[in-house]
């Protein structure tokens, strides 16, 4: 053994007498910044493996390659509203008037080596980035990912979302098109209706009247450093809650409320999510190399006095588009201040609402349940049927809405008279997302019985049995331990009741309506739910299971004709059904 190395047969671990450089400066920070600690714990944390876990990775790497794409961009992007000349490659805009940021969109296509692949792949990653938060979100709905401790981790993805609509819609404005431009118009429209500031709000967002020569200014500095910051401020706290939290899993054999069952980060956690990374932006890449998309140099410059035939916002942007369509023409005037109900309810306050309620539900449904405990399992879109069907009903709100911000566009196609899509919607938006929930609501709670057919008499095999009588019986097999386990791995749902409204004296209780409105949201919420098996019906079942193939056995059936050997009872290595 070198003279420079400690024994090795101590309690302590072996070190070098006299360390390298680099293990010295590690030591160095490590006594400063404690990062050894941290890492020791964190570079080994556990996190499940599922499918579903992908979505939220999707709009992370999404956004770092709007990061890297946007950088690119910033090189060469002017975001001036001063007039030129353009006189670049494009030959049929060639000599038009326009602004600097227009012209130097065009230079960026055109002109610049890589320049539209890096316009494309970031316009296709900010879709991807919205579309993957929205469906990450979905999936923690329906899976009760939101539960306690996560309430906080839920609002601030609420608020990711709305961030990155922003964000967008400051993104496709900066190019300053026709098409862009009319968005701009829409906006300041918006504005202008807010009751009393509305001009105000207007006057300075754009520095005076519509349009102004300060709005792409001031949203390309909100593009690049203000919204992309509190992005990555959410981001950040989003991250640090959900490894301080530990991570959701699906429920099985082994899984409880107190472990994870998974991999650690590293190596293989991290190895899988920098594959992903590059997945990601490969078929974003693809997508910006093959899939056209925002061809500015289609629209022409921007001209407050013109819009583009078929003007279409991106598409999560649909719902308040769709809303401004359908909404009646509702104004009030009031002192001579005339009060645009038909602007300022469907673009300000029916969005915010909408999403209001959704960040609200986590709240409202530990209210209705009472229940404190902290929740790390996941539950089965069917086992939770209002919250499920609540999710399709404003699915189908959104999908409605954004049809309505296309009617111009579905009454060319198909030939249809706009007004009479206009008065369908109206009336849509109401009717049909009830009927959605009902049948939704309705499907899940079929599936709830069917689970606890499964559990009590097993599954289905299609062997179909001839008693002497001459009847024809389906054998039904039991389910496999795993597959129980997770039937059975949710809680007992508990429906309050309505209490007294006074007490033992005749006093009226103190809360009493709140307690009643409890009770009855518990009772719409919940009570209709199949709950599942007592231990006593599980036994019960598999006892009457056992009773029918002893009869079986004593009425001859249980002979050795092909699919009886599949029983559950007799080894079947090598066995196989014969084809048919």
């Amino acid at each position: 053994m070198s003279e420079s190395v400690a024994k090795t047969n101590g309690p302590n671990a072996a070190v070098t007498k006299k360390p390298t450089r680099g293990a010295s400066a590690v030591t160095w920070a490590d006594d400063r910044l404690g990062l050894a600690t941290a890492a020791k714990k964190n570079l080994r944390k556990i996190f499940p493996d599922h499918w579903s876990f992908m979505l939220g990775e999707i709009a992370l790497w999404s956004f770092v390659i709007l990061l890297i794409t946007g950088v690119f961009l910033t090189f060469w992007f002017k975001p001036s509203m001063g007039e030129v000349e353009y006189m670049g490659s494009y030959a049929q805009l060639r000599g038009l008037h326009m602004s600097e940021a227009y012209a130097s969109t065009l230079d960026i296509s055109f002109d610049v080596r890589g320049g539209l692949l890096m316009r494309q792949m970031h316009h296709w990653s900010a879709m991807l980035f919205i579309a993957a938060m929205l469906v990450h979100m979905m999936r923690v709905f329906l899976t009760g990912a939101f539960r306690k401790p996560r309430e906080l981790n839920w609002i601030i993805g609420g608020l990711l979302i709305l961030l990155g609509i922003i964000e967008g819609f400051a993104g496709y404005s900066l190019p300053d098109d026709l098409l862009s431009g009319t968005g701009l118009r829409i906006a300041d429209g918006l504005v202008k209706a807010t009751p009393v500031l509305g001009t105000y709000m207007s006057f300075f967002m754009f520095g005076g009247e519509f349009p102004g020569d300060d709005i792409i200014p001031r949203l390309y500095m909100a593009h690049i450093l203000l919204i992309p910051g509190l992005i990555l401020a959410l981001i950040a706290a989003h991250m640090l809650l959900l490894v301080y939290h530990k991570h959701t899993q699906w429920p099985g054999p082994g899984r409880t409320e107190e472990n994870v069952v998974g991999f650690p980060m590293l190596p293989v956690y991290a190895a899988k999510a920098g594959g992903f990374f590059f997945i990601t932006f490969g078929v974003t890449a693809l997508m910006g190399g093959l899939m056209s998309i925002n061809p500015v140099w289609k629209y022409g410059p921007y001209n407050p006095s013109q819009v583009t035939a078929g003007s279409q916002p991106d598409w999560y942007m649909g719902i308040a588009e769709g809303l401004l369509r359908i909404m009646p023409g509702w104004e009030t005037s009031i002192f001579g201040v005339t009060l645009s109900w038909n602007v300022f309810i469907p673009g300000q306050l029916m969005p915010i609402i909408l999403l209001a309620m959704v960040l609200a539900w986590p709240f409202l449904e530990a209210w209705v349940t009472g229940d404190k405990r902290e929740h790390h399992l996941l539950q089965r879109p069917r086992n939770a049927p209002t919250r499920t069907a609540f999710l399709a009903a404003m699915i189908t709100l959104y999908g409605l809405l954004w049809a309505a911000g296309g009617n111009d566009i579905l009454a060319v196609i198909f030939h249809l008279n706009l007004n009479h899509i206009t008065y369908f919607m109206r009336g849509a938006v109401f009717v049909v997302p009830i009927l959605v929930f009902m049948l939704t609501r309705r499907w899940c709670i079929s599936l709830q019985r069917q689970d606890n057919e499964t559990l009590l008499h097993g599954y289905e095999t299609g062997i179909i049995m001839r008693s002497a009588e001459g009847g024809y019986t389906e054998r039904h097999l039991p389910i496999s331990p795993e597959a129980a386990y997770t039937l059975t791995a949710r809680d007992r749902d508990t429906v309050h009741e309505v209490e007294a409204g006074v007490d033992e004296n005749g006093v009226p209780a103190s809360g009493g309506r709140i307690a009643a409105v409890r009770a009855r949201l518990s009772q719409a919420m919940y009570g209709h739910n199949v709950q599942k098996p007592t231990a006593q019906e599980l036994d019960e079942g598999h006892h009457h299971a056992e009773d029918e193939h002893a009869h079986e056995i004593e009425a001859g059936l249980d002979h050795s004709a092909d699919g009886h050997q599949f029983d559950g009872r007799h080894p079947v290595e090598g066995e196989e059904l014969r084809s048919h």
